[in-house]
């Protein structure tokens, strides 16, 4: 007998012993969090600020290069031929004006400058208009970037026109040979439309003139903020690790907080200035003290629970082992069950199988059974004939008439021809057939189901609208197809039974082929129709009189079961009642066809349009 051994409580001198050493870990992990979190936020910031000065030196670079082609363009204008021409002119005229007015205009259209003008130094300094391509006067603000051209030196000034627009202009002087400058050329360039073709940017940029004014920037909301128009809302700044840290209330587009960057341009006169959000760096850092945190707390709960799963281990052991004895057992007992339960479904399958292969022998067997009438006189008429013609050879011979017995020999050899061959379609169609899917050549098929079931087409009176053609190879059985197209004309030629004997119908049965992706085999009659369509594959559903000879409503059930087993489909349903073709039921077969190439193409027949 075994007994369970009660394991003491902890007293309370332990439990306060393990309290303590639970609140100083989880401090060791707050405190190991927060070194990782300034450790990883001091790398990121070095990162940020290589990131931030790259992509402030590409946007310094693209503005200086953007403004430097029409600083160029000024100092190439100063020595044209045309523009001094113009500017040297003794007698001023039209001539020399008007092809500087097209050169002028030529050069705004392809390098994208708002106006490009050509100054003389009248007017004290300020340049009198002597052709222009953009606008017809001289800007304001252009006047002291013109002075310095006078002054024989590169001028260069900035400031907003009285539609709002932010102009930069270049004025490059142009010197009479030898002596001081004459005249200047001016350039003026919209930073509107320069800033549009830039890329977008995650972090914002912006440049700044001497008067601490955002005159050029990638961000709408900062532009002509600051100096004397307004500084920028900046709530707080911060200095870590040498890094300038902005938190500010710019606008929502405008990254708080921002890493604050800065490069000057003395080329332009402006200085480059960045804010990159630090909002991934701080969540980089959170992320990396976070799984430190985590890994640092896992490590430590590792730690502190060790021991008492050491101390319920045994005790979990053997709870453990006997669940899974328990279990085991039931697995087994489970285990067994479905081992018998698939052996009785096997054993079900297999008499299913055997119970649908009688059913389908069962449904020929009965098939025969109702045409043996007709098959006995299919029979027994070329035997009539057979003895007719031999006393006739007979006669002939006695008579020394060879030819006249030699013609009635060819005929009996015919007439057993037939026989022979009736016999053996019904041999065939009478054998237990194997299960398995084979290529069948399905014209072949429906001759031998005519020549079988042409009794009773012919005692019916039903025209056969069929016309043989080449040669058809589908997947399937070819006893079972030839089953299922006997079923169909002999349900057929009973549906025509019930219309009425005093009215000159047209009882005919339509019989068509049709190859392609899939083969379709039709068969339509002028009968009734179907009443019920979504039921005639139903297992003993008939439309027939109840009695032994109209069968028992299985023949579409069997059918529909075999052209499943083939991989086909099959249904019926009603054609619309049309002038000159009749209603009735249509039947039709879809199979999969074969892939042969060494099929040879058949010799048409005659067609079979007649009426027995």
């Amino acid at each position: 007998m075994t007994t369970k051994t009660a394991l003491p409580e902890d007293p309370p001198a332990s439990l306060r012993h393990r309290l303590f050493w639970a609140v100083g870990g989880v401090l060791a992990v707050a405190l190991l969090g927060l070194v990782v979190f300034a450790l990883s936020v001091r790398a990121e910031l070095d990162q940020a600020s290589a990131r931030g000065s790259s992509d402030l030196a590409l946007a310094a670079d693209r503005l200086t290069t953007g403004l430097q082609r029409y600083r160029e363009l000024a100092v190439f204008l100063s020595d044209h031929p045309t523009v001094l021409a113009l500017v040297f002119a003794q007698a001023p005229g039209d001539s020399p004006k008007q092809a500087t007015s097209d050169l002028l205009r030529g050069l705004a259209d392809k390098t994208g400058a708002h106006s490009i003008m050509v100054v003389d130094g009248a007017e004290g300094g300020d340049g009198q208009m002597l052709a222009a391509a953009g606008e017809a006067r001289l800007p304001t603000g252009a006047r002291a970037a013109v002075r310095r051209a006078m002054d024989g030196a590169l001028g260069v000034a900035h400031f907003v026109d009285l539609e709002g627009r932010r102009r930069y202009v270049f004025a490059a002087p142009v010197f009479t040979p030898g002596g001081p400058a004459k005249g200047a050329v001016v350039v003026n360039v919209d930073i509107g439309l320069l800033e549009w073709g830039w890329p977008t940017e995650a972090s914002a940029i912006y440049f700044t003139d001497q008067y601490g004014v955002v005159f050029v920037s990638n961000r709408s909301e900062l532009v002509l903020r600051g100096g004397s128009a307004g500084p920028l809302p900046i709530t707080h700044t911060y200095n870590v690790s040498g890094h300038d840290i902005w938190r500010h209330e710019a606008g929502p587009y405008i990254p708080s907080p921002a890493l604050h960057l800065t490069r000057p341009l003395p080329v332009v006169g402006l200085e480059a200035e960045l804010l990159m959000d630090l909002r991934p760096v701080l969540g980089i850092a959170g992320l990396q003290a976070g799984m430190a945190s985590a890994l640092a707390l896992v490590f430590a709960a590792f730690l502190f629970f060790a021991m008492e799963r050491r101390r319920t281990l045994s005790e979990a052991n053997l709870r453990l082992e006997a669940r899974v004895a328990t279990r085991t057992e039931a697995l087994e007992l489970a285990n067994r069950e479905l081992q018998h339960e698939v052996h009785e479904r096997h054993e079900a399958e297999a008499r299913l199988k055997r119970a649908q292969a009688d059913l389908v022998q069962a449904g020929k067997l009965s098939a025969l059974g109702e045409m043996s009438a007709g098959i006995s006189h299919e029979l027994n008429q070329p035997l009539m004939a057979i003895r007719s013609f031999a006393e006739n050879a007979q006669a002939f011979l006695e008579r020394e008439n060879p030819a006249k017995a030699a013609d009635n020999l060819g005929r009996i050899s015919e007439l057993a021809r037939r026989m022979g061959r009736i016999i053996k379609n019904l041999r065939a169609f009478a054998r237990q057939e194997p299960e398995t899917i084979t290529d069948v050549e399905l014209t072949s098929v429906i001759e031998a189901a005519l020549e079988m079931t042409q009794a009773k087409i012919s005692n019916a009176g039903v025209t056969l609208d069929w016309t043989p053609g080449a040669q058809i190879w589908v997947r399937g059985g070819e006893v079972r197809l030839q089953q299922v197209v006997m079923n169909l004309l002999s349900n057929a030629v009973d549906a025509m039974k019930t219309s009425s004997e005093t009215e000159e119908e047209d009882k005919r049965i339509e019989i068509r082929l049709t190859p392609g992706d899939t083969t379709r085999l039709t068969i339509a009659d002028t009968g009734p129709g179907i009443s019920e369509p979504e039921k005639i594959f139903d297992p003993f559903y008939t439309t027939k009189e109840v009695g032994a000879s109209e069968g028992m409503g299985l023949g579409l059930s069997i059918s529909y079961g075999l052209v499943q087993s083939f991989g086909g489909r099959i249904r019926g349903e009603n054609r619309p009642d049309q002038s000159g073709t009749g209603g009735g039921a249509v039947f039709t077969i879809e199979l999969q066809p074969a892939q042969r190439n060494d099929a040879q193409p058949k010799t048409p027949g005659e067609s079979l349009d007649a009426t027995y």
